[in-house]
C-alpha cells in the first residue's frame, strides 16, 4: 500500500512537472529543477504534518501557486481535485481518513478539558464573584494549556519540548498566582492583559514543533493567528445567537436561564471554541482562499484613511492626546491592528510581482502609524517627566517603544521595496524575525513589572 501511494505522488508530480516544462517562460530545466525541489519540500513538511501524500501535493502545490505565475496557472486548472479532497470520502484505497478521526477526536478531548477545567476551582471553594482576580489571572490557563496539549499532539513533539512547555505554563502560573494581586493595583491589569499574550507565544512554540528558530514556522504561526481569531469570532457570534436561544427556550418552561448561562454555558463554551477555532484552521488550511488575507484587502485602505484623518484632526486643532489608561489601551490596539494588517499583506502577497497600487497604500497605513505612535510617546514621555512613572505609563512606554522600531523599519524596507531597491523577502525576514521581540516584553512584564512597581 505505501509503494502504491509512492508510485501515485510521484504520477501527481510528474504530471506537475510535465506542465511546468510546457511553458516557454521557464529558461530550460534549472528553473523546473528548483521549482520542483521547493515543491518537494513543501510536500515533505505537510506530510510530516499528518497529512496523506495527495492531500500534501494539492496543497503544496496550492502554496506554491504564491510563488510562482506558473504554478498558480496549474493550481487553478486543478483545483476541482482539490474541492473533491476536501468535501467526499478518500476512497476504499486510502486508509479512511483515520488521521482525521483521530484529529477530531484529540480535538473535542481537549476543548472538553478546557471547558471543564473552568469548574475545576469551584470544586476548592473559589467562587467566580469572590475570587474574580483568580479567574481573570488563569483564564489563559484553561484556554490555551489543553490547546497547547492539541498542538503537541498533532506535531508529534518530543519530550525536550514538551519539557520546555510544561515549564514555561508552570513558572507562568505559580508566578502569577504568587504574586500579591489588588482589583485597584495598575501591575494587577497589567499583568491580566499581558499574560494570555505571553502564553500564546507558547502555543506557538508547540505549533512550530518547538522549532522556533524556522522563519517559516514562524509565518505560518502568523496566518494561523490571523485565521484563529476569525473562526473564533465566528464561533462567538453563533455562541451569541444560541444563548439567545437556550435563554428563550428556557425562559418559556418557566425556568430561569441566568445561572446556567452565566456560568455555564458562556464561560465553558468560549473556553472550547478557542480549541475548536484552532481545529478549524487546521483542517482548512488548504481551503483556496483564507479568510485573513482577503480582509487584509478591504481594511488596510479603510484604516490607512482613517489614520490620515486623525493625523489630519490633530494638526487642524493643536490638541495633544490624553494620556490615560483607556485611552493607551486604544491607541496600542490600534497600532496593533494596524500591525496585523502589515503582517497578513506580507504573508499573502505574491513576492514575484512587482510593486503596485496596494502597496503605496500599505506604505502610506505604516508611515502613518509610525507618526501616531511618535505622537503617543511625546506624550506619554511628557507625562511621566511632569508626574512620574507607573506601571501602566512604563508598560504604555515600552510597548510604543517596540512597536516603534518595527513600524519604522517596516516603512523604510517597503519604501525601498516600492522603489524597487529592497527584495518583498527582507521584509517578511524582519517580521519573522521581530516576533522573538515581542514574546520577550509580554514576557517581561508579566514576569517583572509586578516586583519592579511593588505590585502597585
Amino acid at each position: 500500500m505505501e509503494d502504491s501511494v509512492t508510485t501515485d505522488l510521484e504520477s501527481q508530480i510528474g504530471e506537475w512537472r510535465a506542465y511546468i516544462r510546457r511553458r516557454q517562460e521557464l529558461n530550460g530545466g534549472g528553473d523546473a529543477d528548483e521549482l520542483e525541489d521547493h515543491l518537494r519540500d513543501r510536500i515533505t513538511e505537510l506530510t510530516g504534518a499528518g497529512l496523506r501524500d495527495d492531500e500534501a501535493f494539492l496543497i503544496a502545490v496550492k502554496r506554491m501557486g504564491s510563488l510562482d505565475e506558473l504554478s498558480r496557472e496549474f493550481a487553478r486548472e486543478h483545483s476541482e481535485r482539490l474541492w473533491k479532497q476536501l468535501v467526499l470520502p478518500a476512497g476504499p484505497d486510502a486508509p479512511a481518513a483515520a488521521g482525521s478521526r483521530y484529529d477530531l477526536a484529540v480535538m473535542i478531548l481537549c476543548a472538553a478539558v478546557a471547558a471543564l477545567a473552568f469548574k475545576v476551582p469551584a470544586a476548592f471553594g473559589l467562587d467566580l464573584d469572590d475570587d474574580a482576580i483568580f479567574y481573570v489571572h488563569n483564564f489563559g490557563f484553561f484556554a490555551l494549556v489543553p490547546l497547547t496539549a492539541y498542538f503537541a499532539w498533532r506535531r508529534r513533539i518530543g519530550l525536550r519540548v514538551a519539557g520546555v512547555l510544561a515549564l514555561l505554563f508552570t513558572v507562568a502560573a505559580v508566578v502569577v498566582n504568587a504574586y500579591p494581586a489588588d482589583e485597584d493595583s495598575q501591575t494587577t491589569v497589567i499583568t491580566a492583559i499581558h499574560l494570555p499574550l505571553a502564553l500564546w507565544f507558547v502555543v506557538g512554540f508547540a505549533y512550530a514543533g518547538g522549532d522556533w528558530r524556522s522563519d517559516r514556522w514562524r509565518m505560518d504561526f502568523i496566518r494561523f493567528s490571523g485565521e484563529f481569531l476569525i473562526y473564533f469570532a465566528l464561533l462567538a457570534l453563533g455562541g451569541g445567537v444560541l444563548t439567545g436561544v437556550t435563554a428563550g427556550v428556557l425562559n418559556a418552561t418557566g425556568l430561569d436561564p441566568e445561572v446556567f448561562i452565566s456560568e455555564w454555558l458562556l464561560p465553558c463554551g468560549a473556553l472550547a471554541a478557542v480549541t475548536v477555532s484552532a481545529w478549524l484552521v487546521e483542517a482548512k488550511q488548504s481551503v483556496i482562499e483564507n479568510m485573513a488575507p482577503v480582509l487584509t484587502r478591504v481594511f488596510t485602505p479603510v484604516f490607512a484613511v482613517a489614520l490620515l484623518a486623525f493625523l489630519v484632526a490633530i494638526v487642524w486643532t493643536a490638541n495633544g492626546i490624553e494620556v490615560e489608561r483607556d485611552v493607551l489601551i486604544i491607541f496600542n490596539l490600534l497600532l496593533v491592528v494596524v500591525l496585523g494588517l502589515l503582517l497578513y499583506t506580507i504573508s499573502a502577497r505574491d513576492p514575484a510581482t512587482r510593486p503596485g497600487l496596494f502597496d503605496r497604500v500599505q506604505l502610506v497605513l505604516v508611515v502613518t502609524a509610525l507618526v501616531i505612535d511618535a505622537i503617543v510617546l511625546a506624550a506619554i514621555t511628557g507625562r511621566i517627566t511632569e508626574w512620574g512613572l507607573t506601571a501602566n505609563k512604563a508598560a504604555a512606554l515600552g510597548e510604543n517603544l517596540v512597536l516603534l522600531a518595527n513600524l519604522a523599519w517596516s516603512a523604510w524596507l517597503f519604501l525601498g521595496f516600492v522603489r524597487g531597491r529592497v527584495p518583498f523577502a527582507q521584509m517578511e525576514r524582519w517580521q519573522t524575525g521581530y516576533v522573538v521581540v515581542y514574546a520577550a516584553w509580554v514576557w517581561a512584564v508579566v514576569l517583572v513589572f509586578p516586583p519592579a512597581f511593588d505590585f502597585a
